[in-house]
């Protein structure tokens, strides 16, 4: 089969036959770098595309913690992803107390070739209730480390996983 034959609706049939595959791993634990802030991150899959993070976070002022619901597409295979998902915050400001809050988030993550870490990068807009700032619209890159591998089981191998 050539590309070139394909033509766009092609290729993106191509792209949307990858979510199956998504993710080479089921726990994952690193740091995660924004702007002004950093944090601990864990990820656990709890279902085919599904993973469950937790945040802690730190800045110069301020804790919290933030828990996401993410959905995971491969893009063009299982080590490259694209991911959305929503959740919750509740956190301290040494100025004003405490806060919460509700969390959107999108993202690109890659699990590195022959290697146990996964890069992120991703924007994670959040509704504030009971602090300073109505909204925020933080960008933050993650390094994890993998914990535990995704294992294929023969399911999986007669699907293409």
């Amino acid at each position: 089969m050539h590309i070139r034959f394909l033509g766009l609706s092609g290729l993106l049939g191509l792209l949307a036959a990858y979510p199956a595959a998504a993710q080479k791993y089921t726990t994952a634990a690193g740091v995660r770098l924004g702007g002004g802030n950093y944090g601990i991150t864990v990820q656990q899959r709890v279902a085919s595309r599904i993973t469950i993070e937790g945040i802690a976070g730190l800045s110069q002022r301020e804790y919290s913690g933030t828990v996401l619901g993410e959905y995971h597409f491969g893009i063009l295979g299982p080590s490259l992803n694209y991911y959305f998902g929503a959740g919750g915050h509740l956190g301290n400001n040494k100025d004003t107390g405490g806060y919460g809050g509700f969390d959107g988030l999108v993202g690109v993550e890659y699990k590195v070739a022959f290697l146990p870490v996964v890069l992120s990068f991703d924007f994670k807009p959040s509704y504030e209730i009971n602090s300073d700032d109505y909204a925020r619209f933080p960008t933050a890159f993650s390094i994890r480390y993998v914990l535990i591998k995704r294992k294929n089981n023969i399911f999986d191998r007669v699907r293409g996983r």
